[in-house]
């Protein structure tokens, strides 16, 4: 027998992330990709990360930088991320905050926190698939959030019982939502808390676009909304998750949790038996640089994924054949095609890679079911002009042809 067998019944629930495993083939120079939903690190505040560990390590803080700290995170940081978070309309005290690993180790705290064997959580249809990841070894049931339709929230429970246990939170990310780039509207955002007050249940709101806006005007954060309906965040039921890695940079792996303190309380337990606390050095930096230039890097990079995002949806209007649609998105880095239901995602993504030699994610993965074969998420973060104009041409002629194949054999 070998160890495998010794496995924990969670180890089936794991799954590798398609987009991890999809960008190793990526390393090829004529591949025109569209599949990570990554910053461009050409926008990357390169000079001013460089000169803050400079500082960091040739001055009195060197020691602290390189020594064990406290779980909770560096309280300079926490102090700029309570005046951020005012600013969104989240008044918090510090130890309303734990710095995380990024927002994903967020998400895993928050399933192991919550979630037991069987536990229902609600996410939307598609969700954000680093999300799915990070609940599924709890082994919980997912249930689809639906805001506007007939779902009740006795019919939520109902299916919760069904499947041996509670509904323990819903998930979902308000703004420019991975992979869809949509963005959940101020009516929906009230609906997600009267819905959460009947379940009693907690609601999971993951921010890591929200300061990626590039038309419109802002809407609360759903905890802000709480917050002004309740008086104090510790009556609210919201846990924020934030992060670093879309508006600075993701390798520092600095994101942030915003709660009730017992919420927060708890949080720092796992925090503790799991790495102790975040690198110090990263957070010390990080704090540099946001207290530094945050805003102002921000317009930089948000006036540059605008301009691309403007050239995509320009160009899927161009090249598109009848019958496929896509998000118009308000911000973020995506736009999500559905495709007419004889195509499938993965197959097309296969003939891409071998014949027009343009990658992208296919949207089977994101939703919880196994569903959305013939959706595609498209994300225009790192390509330019050109890449984006001649990618939706050879996409749009590969799709043509796949449709053209399809039909013409159809009964």
């Amino acid at each position: 027998m070998g160890l495998t067998e010794n496995f924990a019944t969670r180890a089936d629930r794991m799954k590798a992330s398609e987009i991890r495993e999809l960008l190793k083939l990526l390393d090829q120079p004529d591949i025109i990709s569209f599949a990570g939903g990554i910053p461009d690190p050409a926008l990357f505040p390169t000079d001013a990360f460089s000169s803050a560990y400079t500082q960091t390590l040739s001055g009195a803080s060197q020691d602290q930088a390189l020594q064990y700290s406290v779980s909770e995170g560096y309280l300079p940081l926490r102090r700029w991320l309570a005046e951020h978070m005012a600013a969104l309309g989240v008044p918090c005290e510090v130890d309303n905050i734990l710095i995380t690993s990024g927002s994903q180790q967020a998400l895993d705290y928050l399933g192991k926190l919550f979630l037991s064997p069987n536990d229902t959580a609600l996410v939307q249809w598609p969700t954000y698939l680093g999300a799915l990841g990070a609940f599924n070894a709890y082994e919980p049931h997912y249930d689809r959030l639906t805001l506007r339709g007939n779902v009740t929230p006795q019919t939520y429970q109902d299916r919760a019982r069904a499947v041996g246990g509670r509904v323990k939170f819903a998930y979902l990310s308000s703004d420019f939502a991975n992979p869809t780039g949509e963005t959940v509207d101020h009516e929906d955002r009230l609906a997600v808390l009267t819905l959460a007050e009947a379940l009693d249940c907690a609601v999971i709101e993951d921010g890591a676009y929200q300061a990626l806006r590039y038309d419109g005007e802002d809407i609360p954060p759903i905890m802000a909304l709480e917050i002004a309906e309740k008086g104090s965040i510790e009556n609210c039921r919201t846990i924020y998750c934030g992060s670093f890695s879309k508006t600075l940079s993701p390798g520092l792996r600095v994101g942030w949790v915003v709660a009730a303190k017992p919420i927060i309380s708890q949080l720092v337990l796992l925090k503790q038996a799991a790495d102790l606390h975040s690198p110090t050095i990263n957070q010390m930096v990080v704090h540099q640089v946001a207290e530094a230039q945050f805003d102002n890097h921000v317009a930089t990079i948000k006036a540059a994924y605008h301009a691309r995002r403007d050239v995509m949806l320009a160009a899927l209007e161009q090249h598109m054949p009848k019958g496929v649609e896509w998000t118009r998105p308000d911000g973020g880095m995506f736009i999500w095609l559905t495709l007419p239901k004889e195509l499938d995602g993965a197959d097309l993504l296969a003939r891409s890679l071998e014949s027009q030699r343009v990658a992208f994610v296919p949207g089977r993965a994101f939703h919880a079911d196994g569903s959305g074969g013939n959706t595609l998420r498209l994300s225009f973060s790192c390509a330019d002009a050109e890449m984006i104009t001649e990618g939706m041409r050879r996409l749009g002629l590969l799709i043509q042809e796949a449709l053209y194949e399809k039909r013409s054999i159809a009964p």
